[in-house]
């Protein structure tokens, strides 16, 4: 990389969450930086989220159906809101009637995006 080209970013993530990330990215012989480098690199090239960089073997095979996988995509966005709910952390919901973004607190106010 070109030191005059970098930049840098900061960004919060959970103490936990980083430990285990900084940890994985060890093991596959990079650090942090690396690690997001790759994902942004990988992200604009395909523009979309690419697939994970993985030391381990994904538990989908060829017998789960397009219904199974979405189901467990739900449950997964279901169980996340619910943590997040549960350590007092804001949850982005969508009004379909209102047709407008907006977060649910955990004492339940809810605040439209770009009122």
């Amino acid at each position: 990389m070109d030191i005059q080209t970098d930049v840098r970013v900061t960004f919060r993530v959970e103490k936990d969450l980083k430990e285990r990330a900084e940890n994985l990215f060890d093991r596959l012989g990079m650090n942090m930086s690396t690690a997001l480098n790759i994902f942004l690199r990988k992200a604009v090239d395909e523009e979309a989220i690419p697939f994970p960089i993985s030391v381990k073997n994904t538990f989908l095979d060829a017998n789960y159906t397009a219904a199974d996988i979405t189901d467990m995509f739900a449950a997964a966005v279901r169980n996340e809101m619910a943590e997040k709910r549960r350590k007092g952390f804001p949850v982005a919901r969508y009004d379909e009637a209102e047709k407008r973004a907006y977060l649910e607190f955990a004492d339940g106010t809810v605040e439209y995006v770009n009122s």
